[in-house]
């Protein structure tokens, strides 16, 4: 469910940080002296784009260690940590992907998270609240469902759809800020300061909107997650699983790995459209419609 958020935020620093260094060193081969070439434009723009959604990409794992305290498990020290790895083994193995790294963080809300560069070089962690209120059958089929998001390559396909969204951010904010530049402030030669400071009001607002493409395709991957823990954990534990999260109104994780996880917050309106995750209610219902 927070699969998505932390990737995200992380993406949006990185391309502001790269559009802001690459303008303070000079280094824009799409501007002349006639203005801006589109076309060098373009190529920069994919270059730039697609560089900051796979930098986010790499880094994962080890963002996801480092702001949520995940311990990995490497050696097995009590029967539910077992349990934990072993349930994941078996699942992986069904799936056909390699062995992910395995954690626990400390949080008393249920939830669980899978993220990493790509299926077989994976992490899926879990809260330690989850292991405290879930049985065993409800806790398997959200392992399971966790082990599906590394399956199905969500993140790569994510970080596909963030370089694209990338792309264009990035190109239709400087040619915005280039007309602003030329039109309203009628800077003749060059480029004046209205140029930089619109360009990067631009990405941002771009960078917000385009976000919604990005969340619609994260709700679509939930419910096909969703298939995927049934098919492994059992339909009947799947359900129940989602039914004990909605039951239990889990907190949600911090806002930076909303998308990391099992189950997202609720919202309907304008804020639907930023939501990585349907509505429980909503995955219960399109999952017992499949029985």
């Amino acid at each position: 469910m927070k699969r998505s958020a932390l990737f995200l935020a992380t993406n949006l620093a990185i391309v502001l940080v790269l559009s802001i260094t690459m303008r303070l060193l000079g280094v824009e081969p799409y501007l002349n002296a006639n203005g801006i070439n589109l076309t060098s434009l373009l190529i920069f723009a994919a270059v730039m784009g697609f560089g900051g959604s796979f930098i986010s990409l790499a880094i994962s794992k080890w963002s996801v260690k480092k702001s949520m305290g995940v311990r990995v498990i490497y050696a097995p020290s009590n029967s539910t940590e077992l349990w934990l790895v072993e349930t994941i083994r078996k699942y992986s193995a069904q799936a056909g992907i390699k062995m992910p790294e395995v954690g626990i963080f400390d949080s008393p809300e249920v939830n669980a998270f899978a993220t990493g560069m790509s299926k077989n070089s994976s992490l899926i962690a879990v809260s330690s609240g989850l292991l405290q209120q879930m049985t065993r059958k409800e806790a398997e089929a959200v392992l399971g469902q966790e082990v599906a998001h590394a399956a199905n390559g969500d993140m790569v396909t994510l970080a596909l759809i963030q370089g694209v969204v990338n792309t264009f951010v990035m190109f239709l904010s400087r040619v915005i800020g280039h007309l602003v530049d030329k039109i309203v402030f009628k800077t003749e030669r060059g480029h004046g300061p209205a140029f930089f400071v619109t360009m990067i009001v631009a990405e941002l607002v771009l960078g917000i909107l385009a976000s919604i493409i990005v969340m619609w395709f994260s709700r679509q991957r939930e419910f096909r997650a969703d298939r995927g823990g049934a098919r492994l954990a059992g339909q009947q534990n799947m359900v129940a699983a989602l039914e004990r999260l909605n039951s239990i109104h889990p907190q949600p994780l911090p806002d930076k790995m909303t998308a990391f996880g099992i189950a997202g917050g609720g919202g309907g309106g304008i804020k639907r459209l930023f939501m990585s995750h349907p509505p429980l209610e909503e995955r219960i219902a399109v999952l017992k419609a499949a029985e």
